[in-house]
C-alpha cells in the first residue's frame, strides 16, 4: 500500500446511530495532529453540544445551524468554548447552485451539508480561510460523514486559484446507501 493510504469508515446506512463512529473517526483524524478545528452541522444543537464535550480541549469546534439553536445547548457549547451559529445563510441552496447541490447528494445528504458548513464557516470569520478543517455532516439528524477539507469562502469556492479554492482532502467516513431530503 501507498504510504499515504488512510481508511475510510464506511456506513450502511445514513443516519444519526453513526454519530459515536463519527466521533471516532474524527478523534482518529485529529491524533495526526495537522488539523485543529471541527466544524459540526448540528439543527438544535444536540449533535453540536455532543462534539463540543468530545473535543474540548483537543480541537477548536464549531457549530453550524440554519435554524435556531434550542437555547440550553447553545448555551452549554459556548460555555465549552464553541463558537455557534444559528440561522445561517445555505450557500448551495442559492440561486444559480442546484447543479452543484444536485451533484454533492450523489455523495450523500451527510457529504454536502459537510462542504457547506466550511463555507458558511469560513464566510462567518469562525475559522480562517485557506486551512484544513475537519467538517461533520449528517442525514437529518446526528452525523454520519465526515470529511477534510480546505477552508474558504463561497465567493471563492469554485474560483481559478488553486490555493483558495474549495477542495475536499480526505473523506473520513461516510453512508454507502444515499438518501437525499
Amino acid at each position: 500500500m501507498p504510504a499515504n493510504y488512510k481508511a475510510i469508515v464506511y456506513f450502511d446506512r445514513p443516519g444519526q446511530e453513526n454519530t459515536d463512529e463519527v466521533l471516532e473517526a474524527v478523534q482518529t483524524r485529529l491524533d495526526e495532529g495537522d488539523v485543529s478545528k471541527i466544524i459540526v452541522a448540528t439543527t438544535k444543537g444536540v449533535t453540536g453540544l455532543k462534539f463540543a464535550k468530545a473535543f474540548k480541549g483537543k480541537a477548536g469546534v464549531v457549530a453550524i445551524s440554519h435554524e435556531k439553536m434550542e437555547v440550553d445547548y447553545r448555551k452549554e457549547m459556548e460555555e465549552l468554548g464553541v463558537k455557534a451559529a444559528e440561522r445561517t445563510h445555505l450557500p448551495f441552496h442559492a440561486k444559480g447552485m442546484d447543479v452543484v447541490r444536485d451533484t454533492l447528494f450523489t455523495m450523500g445528504q451527510g457529504f454536502k451539508v459537510a462542504m457547506e458548513i466550511v463555507l458558511i464557516a469560513t464566510d462567518m470569520d469562525l475559522v480562517p480561510p485557506y486551512n484544513s478543517v475537519i467538517a461533520v455532516g449528517g442525514t437529518s439528524r446526528g452525523a454520519d460523514t465526515a470529511i477534510v477539507a480546505r477552508s474558504t469562502t463561497t465567493a471563492e469556492a469554485f474560483i481559478r486559484d488553486e490555493t483558495k479554492r474549495l477542495e475536499v482532502r480526505e473523506i473520513l467516513c461516510m453512508p454507502l446507501k444515499k438518501t437525499w431530503l
